[in-house]
C-alpha cells in the first residue's frame, strides 16, 4: 500500500496487541491499527484491513487444522462422542443442518434487497476482496511461507512441551493436533485462555489415556509459558515503542 513501517515498529505493536488481548479479547487488533498509524503513520482503516485480513486466514489455516486432525482421528473422535451419548448419526444431522442454515443465510444474503443483508454482502465482499488480494501482492510466496511457519511453530510448541511431562511423552502428532485445537478454541472463547485453557487440554488428552493430573500439567505449562512470554514482552513494547519510534522518526528527518 506503499508505507513502509519499520521492522522494529511491528515487532513491537504486535506484542503490545497480544497482550491487550489478555485484558480485553479482541482489543489488540484496534491496539494494533491506532499503534500503526501513531508511531507509523499507516491510516487505521488500512492498517486495520490488514489485520482483518490476517484474522482470515488464520481462521482458513484453523479450519485446514480442524480437517486435518479429523481425518487422522475420525475412530477415536466418533467412539469418545458416542460414549458422551452422542451417536455418528447424530454429528452428521447436526452437520448437515448447520450447512443447511448456513445455504440459506447465504441465500438470503446476495438475494435479499433489504439494506441488512445488503450491507452483510458487500463487508463479506470486501472480506474475500482482502483475502484474495494476498495472491496479487509482490511477495506472496513470502506472506504463505511465513503463514505456514507460524501455524507449524504453534503445533511444534505442543511436540516440545510434551516431553516436560512423562506421561505425555507417549502422545503422537495427530493426538497433539486434537490438544492443540481444543486449546484454540479455548484461546478464542476467552481473553487469553483464562482458566479455560489448560482445562480444553486436559480434557482432549484425556480421550488417549493421559491422567487428568498429566493432562493439567501439560496445559498449565503451555499456558504459562505463554502467557508469561506476551505479559513480559508486551509489557516492555508498551514502555519502549514510544522512544524506538522517535529514534525512528529523528533518523528519517531531512537534515539541511
Amino acid at each position: 500500500m506503499g508505507y513502509h513501517p519499520t521492522l522494529k515498529s511491528n515487532i513491537l505493536i504486535i506484542l503490545m496487541g497480544y497482550f491487550a488481548n489478555l485484558g480485553i479479547p479482541r482489543s489488540g487488533e484496534i491496539l494494533r491499527a491506532t499503534a500503526l498509524r501513531t508511531y507509523e503513520k499507516v491510516p487505521f482503516q488500512k492498517g486495520f484491513g490488514t489485520i482483518i485480513t490476517e484474522r482470515i486466514i488464520d481462521l482458513i489455516m484453523l479450519f485446514l487444522v480442524i480437517g486435518f486432525t479429523l481425518v487422522l482421528q475420525t475412530d477415536v473422535l466418533l467412539n469418545f462422542f458416542e460414549e458422551k451419548g452422542v451417536s455418528w448419526i447424530k454429528i452428521s444431522i447436526i452437520i448437515l443442518l448447520l450447512m443447511l442454515l448456513g445455504s440459506v443465510i447465504l441465500w438470503l444474503v446476495f438475494n435479499s434487497k433489504h439494506l441488512f443483508f445488503v450491507k452483510i454482502k458487500d463487508t463479506i465482499g470486501d472480506l474475500f476482496t482482502g483475502v484474495f488480494s494476498v495472491f496479487k501482492m509482490e511477495q506472496k510466496w513470502a506472506f504463505i511461507g511465513h503463514t505456514l511457519f507460524i501455524w507449524a511453530a504453534y503445533i511444534g510448541m505442543f511436540w516440545v512441551v510434551k516431553y516436560t511431562v512423562p506421561e505425555t511423552i507417549t502422545l503422537d502428532f495427530s493426538e497433539l493436533l486434537v490438544a492443540f485445537v481444543a486449546g484454540t478454541f479455548a484461546m478464542s472463547a476467552t481473553n487469553g485462555g483464562i482458566g479455560l485453557y489448560p482445562i480444553a487440554v486436559q480434557k482432549s488428552v484425556a480421550i488417549f489415556g493421559i491422567s487428568a493430573v498429566a493432562g493439567n500439567a501439560l496445559g498449565w505449562i503451555m499456558w504459562i509459558s505463554q502467557t508469561l512470554l506476551i505479559v513480559v514482552l508486551g509489557g516492555i513494547s508498551f514502555l519502549i515503542i514510544p522512544f524506538v519510534s522517535a529514534k525512528n522518526n529523528l533518523k528519517n528527518k531531512p537534515h539541511d
